[in-house]
């Protein structure tokens, strides 16, 4: 197989991925190509110095929202680098707000004790930050419950502490959709405090939901298909309602009573949404992302409305945002845009055009925390080089190593990367027996980011709850030659 700028092959299970993989790495040749070393001359090189990301700061300039990728959901740099990055830009540009992947409930108890603040029964819960990510039970746990996050969150909550001025605190946030029946119970929690009577109209309209035993996708297969009426009228009224009382609610409310009304607001609008979705993830794979991602953003933009109406300097709220590439890179530039899929990056590039900053981040190979099937446990797996011919690939072959990439639209580089090229994504499942078929897919990564970071080798995220598959998941030095 001759290697070129692009390719499309059928990836079978056996002996043909393990051939391709095999003459893959016998064919390669370092740093001889032209692109090989266009890369090479723009790469900001990073050395574990402070100075590292200033030419990322230089770039990210005055945006108000940088969002912050990753090629997989269990590689521990992607998780370190995304932190040094945040903290920098909460020291030097003033951002105050850290919206992530994660469930608005779970990640809400975070923010509490990232800002040390009382929670809705008017007392303090959490003494550590590992305490404070226990709401994260659901797979994947790893995510958030990693000891990276850990070191973030506990960073956060010192950076808070030395600051004079509550108003300045940085808050964490969650910007994702699953936790329909958390959220329903956070609604009715708040309502039982401000509004006794409209709680028990609440529970009257969540009662839609009562035989599905919490289970989301029971109902969304049940009401998808018409086996059962749908709660989403239910649901609607609902948020109406709370929003059309409002005023009296942080009129008669103690304490902090317009984040606790903003917390209750977005879990009501979260459960509308949640609602729909279930609903429609047996529609259509299209129909349930784009769902979800504008979930996302309109939450992300609901974030920075409140945030910047509550800050007393009048300035326009500053928000980092951590999301897997798939949502944070611009759909259009990649072939799932092409069929329909629109994603957080487009749709905050599409509002708020040059005040928002969209960075990827990428591996060539190493390990990664993943699982092999839904709900499965979490096991520290060897990641494949990349295919040839793929970004990836391209990025090693510079023979730089771990770098930063600047795609601006003037440099010679971007325009030699313009053409279409694979991409990979390793997701909360990662399955190398199935690589190309599961794993990757066509972008145009100059349109599609602002810049990247990329890490030659990396290794697996360390989860806070290591199970025994973990530490014997991981495949040896030789995979897959060795198998």
């Amino acid at each position: 197989m001759k290697c070129k700028d692009t390719f499309d092959v059928n990836l079978n299970e056996g002996d043909q991925s393990i051939m391709l993989t095999v003459k893959q790495s016998s064919d390669r040749s370092h740093g001889t190509s032209a692109l090989s070393a266009l890369i090479a001359q723009s790469a900001h090189v990073l050395t574990g110095s402070e100075s590292d990301y200033d030419p990322l700061m230089d770039l990210i300039g005055d945006a108000r929202f940088v969002l912050l990728g990753e090629a997989s959901h269990g590689t521990h740099e992607f998780y370190r680098e995304r932190a040094l990055i945040t903290q920098r830009l909460i020291a030097e540009k003033g951002f105050t707000a850290v919206a992530v992947e994660a469930d608005w409930p779970d990640a809400y108890r975070v923010n509490r004790y990232v800002r040390h603040t009382l929670n809705t029964g008017g007392f303090y819960t959490d003494s550590d930050a590992r305490q404070s990510l226990a709401g994260f039970k659901r797979f994947p746990a790893w995510m958030w419950r990693n000891k990276d996050v850990v070191d973030f969150v506990e960073w956060l909550r010192g950076y808070n502490d030395s600051l004079l001025s509550p108003m300045s605190k940085v808050g964490f946030y969650g910007l994702d959709l699953y936790s329909m029946f958390t959220s329903i119970e956070e609604v009715l929690h708040y309502l039982d405090k401000v509004d006794p009577a409209e709680a028990r109209r609440a529970r009257g309209r969540y009662a839609c939901f009562d035989h599905y035993n919490k289970e989301s996708q029971h109902y969304g297969y049940a009401a998808g298909l018409g086996l059962s009426a749908s709660c989403e009228k239910e649901v609607v009224k609902q948020l109406k309602d709370l929003n059309a009382h409002a005023a009296d609610y942080v009129k008669n409310d103690g304490g902090d009573a317009v984040d606790a009304l903003f917390y209750a607001q977005q879990n009501a609008r979260l459960v509308m949404h949640a609602e729909e979705y279930y609903r429609s993830m047996y529609k259509g794979h299209v129909s349930s992302w784009n769902l979800r991602d504008r979930h996302m953003t309109e939450t992300l933009d609901a974030l920075a409305k409140h945030l910047s109406e509550k800050n007393s300097e009048d300035q326009p709220a500053k928000i980092v945002v951590w999301a897997h590439n798939s949502h944070i890179g611009d759909a259009r530039a990649t072939e799932v845009g092409q069929l329909g899929e629109w994603n957080v990056g487009q749709l905050t590039r599409e509002r708020y055009g040059k005040e928002a900053v969209l960075i990827g981040f990428s591996t060539y190979e190493g390990t990664v925390t993943a699982a092999s099937d839904w709900d499965a446990p979490a096991e520290r797996k060897r990641v494949r080089p990349a295919l040839i011919g793929s970004f990836e690939a391209a990025l090693h072959d510079s023979g730089v190593g771990n770098f930063m990439l600047p795609l601006d639209k003037e440099n010679p580089l971007t325009k030699a990367l313009s053409g279409r090229r694979l991409e990979r994504a390793i997701g909360v499942i990662y399955r190398p027996e199935t690589e190309r078929q599961s794993h990757y897919f066509f972008s145009h990564v100059p349109q599609q980011f602002d810049a990247v970071v990329h890490f030659d080798r990396t290794r697996a995220v360390e989860p806070l709850e290591i199970a025994s598959m973990w530490h014997t998941g991981e495949a040896p030095e030789t995979f897959p030659v060795g198998v």
